[in-house]
Parts: structure tokens; C-alpha cells; sequence
């Protein structure tokens, strides 16, 4: 009897090791990487005077509700600001896909930036490309596993940072840190931080390339985005092919043509630097993040050789075809007015905040009360909201009501500190002659002081006896 073959559903992984690479593109990463950990990192420490919360300019206070981006205060009815946001950076990434490809994951993609920073770290303690390799393969050894612990070790380090610098966006950095020292800090600061230890670790560390082949869903869906005009890392097959490595009477282009051979020696260095471990030469692939370190490797080659660049570059469908690249397109001006138009909204939107809210509910038991001296009084509860990070002074007046009184606990002007909430119960009392039923009348609340804003008209009904 046969025997069954064994379906094999996965892939055993192949370990990577990526070569180092000089060139623009990678010195353009290595910016970007310095300027993205250093916001990260440097952030929760950055001061920012506030008078009813820690001095801290970026702050996500969960337990006091509000967020805090430098001057900027946030309750939790501003959580559509939050949305607005996730709208344009998803437009933002279409807008940029359509036009330059995956440049976000190459470039910007905390994944791509944390990798990048655990291969340096590799490297430095392993070597070079060869020197990894030949260190993986080697038979376990004191040496092996000191190397190998090291790196770990490292590893473990930059992951245990990344960790704790996220919580201390949710408390006072200063103080958070010396708490989770002394073992005080409150059990989520822990939990957090050892949770974003323990997947930067393996998601930077172990995972790698992994996560962008298989775990992210942009790497599934970008295509969709994709057309002719859109640029991407490509080979010049016309150029390159057929491939040959240099020998004694192949060092010149002249005689490789005539030999018809193209420009690629078939070096490799491409692959060796590429962090996903693809080979460029077989076109566009799902793998591909578009980092550009391939064009950097071949610009090298290209220039020891004295050639000329572009084997490899970022260029477009259409361009390989011998035809333009179009840059504004439908497409890309439906994204780019989707995305202004998310960004004006939301500006504006900031912009216009309101210093304070107030509403006016009536006490209706009872309805009506009618006092010794014959007038009738009405109880409403005025809730005052002052959403600003200093403090408040409010008058409350009527409208539309006239001869009545306003009795507000004896004060002429309600003061609230900053970020306060108050309920202020006020009694409005008149004469009984005159129209009977309801009368509607208006509560107008008026900031005076420093804070600038339009007084608030809250209308209400005032009832008399039938």
C-alpha cells in the first residue's frame, strides 16, 4: 500500500542575519531611528507646568480622566478628536502608499525601528554578517553562550526600557519610576511594563521579520493601494540581466555586452542586507517593506566597479515600461482632499474648544415652592464643567424674568479651580401676581477674569401656581 504523503502546512523558519550597508538610505534610517527614540524615550520627561496635575508635558491621567498633550487638555467627550486622528493617519498611509509604496513600514513602523535596533545590538557583540552565521551553526560552547547572553541580555534591556518609558506616559515619570523601584507602584504599571517587555523582546528579538510577513495585515492589503504609477524598490532586469560574476576578460561593461551579459555581477549583497531576507532580482514581493537597503548594497558594488546607479532604485511600474510616473493622479488627490480635509476639521475642531460647559436642570419636587411673604421660589442645579488648566470665575444672571431675584448660595461669582467640576444650586424667587403657569426665562453664565469665552445661555422655565 502507498504510503500517505505528509501535507506540511508551515514553513520552518530560516534564521536571517543581515549585512551592514553604507549608503544614503541607510543613513537616512539611522535619522529617522535616533529621532523616533528619542521622542519616545525623552518624552515622559519633557516638563510642562500645570496647575491641578504633574508637570508633565505628554500625560495620559486614566484614574482624573483627562489626557494632556503639552497645552492641550482632553476630557472623555473629546474622544472624537481621538478618531479624527485615526482617520488621518490612516489616510495618511493610503495617501502615501499610493504614492511611494510601503515607505511607512521600511522607515517609520515600530517594528522596523525596534529590529533595527536589536541587529545593532547583535552585531555588536557577534560580528558581521559571517561571523553570526558562523556563530549559529557552531556547536554549543562557553563561548557561544556568552555571546549569546550577552545579546540577550541586551535584548532584555532595551525591551525592559521600552517597557517601563510606555507606562510612564500614564503617571508622573519622576514619581511612577521611584514607586516601581521601591516595589509601590500600582499592579498595572507592572503588568504593563513587563507585558511590552516581553513582546518588544520577541516580536524585535525573535520573531523579526516574522511579524511583517506574516502577523501584520498591511502587508496583506497594501496591494489594493498599489497601481503602475506607485513606487517601489525594483531591479532593472533589462539592464541587469543576463547575470555573471566579473572575470579576467569580463571587468568592463563594453565586454559583457558584447559577451551579453548586463550589469548584475551576481554579488548577492542585496539579499545579504535585505532585514526580510528576499532577493530583489525576482520582482515585487509581499515580503518586501521597501527600506531601499538593497539600492544602498548595489550603489556600493556599483561604485567600486565605477558604473553608474540605478540597478536597483525606487521606481514604478510605467517607468520599467519606458512610459512616465504620474504622481498626481485621481487617486492620490481623492486621499490627499480626504486627508486635508480630516486635518482642517480636526483643527478646527481644537481650536474652538470651549473654556467651560455648564447645564441648568430644574428641582421638580417640588416643582414650586410659596415662601411667608407670598412670592414663589423655583430650585434649579447648575452643573459647571471648566475644561481649562486654570482657574475659572463665573456670574450667573437671568434673562426674559423680570422682578425676579437669583439667590446662589449668597455669591455673586462662582469660582472653579482648574479641570473642576461643580454643581451650584440656585434659587430663583418672584412675585405671584402677574401671568400665571409657566415662563420661560434664561440662565446666562458669564466668565470674567483671564479666561476669554462666550457667555453660556442656558434656557429655563420657571412655574407659578395655576
Amino acid at each position: 500500500m502507498a504510503q500517505e504523503a505528509t501535507e506540511v502546512l508551515y514553513q520552518k523558519r530560516i534564521p536571517i542575519f543581515p549585512r551592514s550597508v553604507k549608503g544614503i538610505f541607510r543613513r537616512l534610517k539611522y535619522g529617522i531611528l535616533i529621532l523616533a527614540y528619542g521622542i519616545y524615550f525623552l518624552l515622559p520627561w519633557l516638563r510642562w507646568e500645570r496647575l491641578n496635575a504633574p508637570d508633565q508635558a505628554v500625560l495620559f491621567d486614566i484614574p482624573g480622566r483627562h489626557f494632556y498633550i503639552f497645552g492641550l487638555a482632553m476630557e472623555p467627550q473629546d474622544v472624537i478628536w481621538i478618531g479624527g486622528l485615526l482617520v488621518i493617519a490612516a489616510m495618511l498611509l493610503f495617501f502615501v502608499t499610493g504614492i511611494a509604496g510601503r515607505v511607512f513600514c521600511g522607515y517609520f513602523c515600530f517594528q522596523t525601528l525596534w529590529t533595527e535596533v536589536f541587529v545593532l545590538i547583535e552585531r555588536l557583540i557577534q560580528g558581521e554578517r559571517p561571523a553570526r552565521i558562523r556563530l549559529a551553526q557552531a556547536p554549543w560552547s562557553a563561548a557561544k553562550l556568552g555571546k549569546l547572553g550577552a545579546t540577550w541580555g541586551l535584548w532584555l534591556l532595551v525591551a525592559f526600557w521600552t517597557g517601563s518609558t510606555f507606562t510612564l506616559y500614564w503617571d508622573n515619570a519622576p514619581e511612577l519610576i521611584v514607586a516601581m523601584a521601591r516595589g509601590e507602584a500600582p499592579f498595572a504599571a507592572y503588568a504593563t511594563t513587563l507585558f511590552l517587555s516581553a513582546t518588544t523582546f520577541v516580536m524585535a528579538g525573535l520573531a523579526r521579520e516574522q511579524v511583517c510577513t506574516y502577523m501584520c495585515p498591511y502587508a496583506r492589503f497594501q496591494s489594493a493601494m498599489f497601481d503602475k504609477d506607485t513606487l517601489i524598490v525594483a531591479y532593472d532586469e533589462r539592464r541587469g540581466e543576463s547575470r555573471h560574476k566579473p572575470a579576467r576578460n569580463l571587468k568592463s561593461r563594453e565586454q559583457r555586452r558584447a559577451q551579453g551579459m548586463g550589469d548584475c555581477v551576481d554579488c548577492g549583497y542585496c539579499v545579504q542586507v535585505c532585514p526580510t531576507g528576499i532577493d530583489i532580482r525576482n520582482g515585487l514581493q509581499l515580503q518586501c517593506i521597501s527600506c531601499a537597503l538593497c539600492i544602498d548594497a548595489c550603489n556600493t558594488i556599483m561604485d567600486s566597479l565605477g558604473w553608474p546607479h540605478g540597478l536597483v532604485g525606487y521606481t514604478s511600474e510605467n517607468a520599467q515600461q519606458g512610459g512616465a510616473t504620474r504622481i498626481i493622479k485621481p487617486k492620490t488627490i481623492g486621499y490627499g482632499v480626504i486627508l486635508l480635509t480630516a486635518i482642517a476639521v480636526l483643527g478646527w475642531s481644537i481650536a474652538h474648544q470651549v473654556a467651560y460647559n455648564a447645564t441648568v436642570e430644574q428641582i421638580r419636587q417640588p416643582l414650586y415652592a410659596t415662601l411667608s411673604d407670598g412670592r414663589i421660589q423655583n430650585s434649579y442645579e447648575i452643573k459647571l464643567n471648566n475644561r481649562v488648566t486654570r482657574p475659572l470665575t463665573v456670574r450667573i444672571g437671568l434673562e426674559d424674568l423680570p422682578g425676579a431675584e437669583l439667590d446662589v448660595g449668597g455669591l455673586e461669582q462662582v469660582t472653579l479651580e482648574p479641570q473642576q467640576r461643580l454643581q451650584v444650586l440656585a434659587k430663583v424667587r418672584r412675585a405671584a401676581a402677574g401671568k400665571q403657569g409657566q415662563q420661560h426665562f434664561t440662565f446666562v453664565i458669564t466668565p470674567v477674569g483671564g479666561v476669554q469665552a462666550e457667555p453660556a445661555h442656558r434656557p429655563s422655565v420657571f412655574y407659578l401656581p395655576e
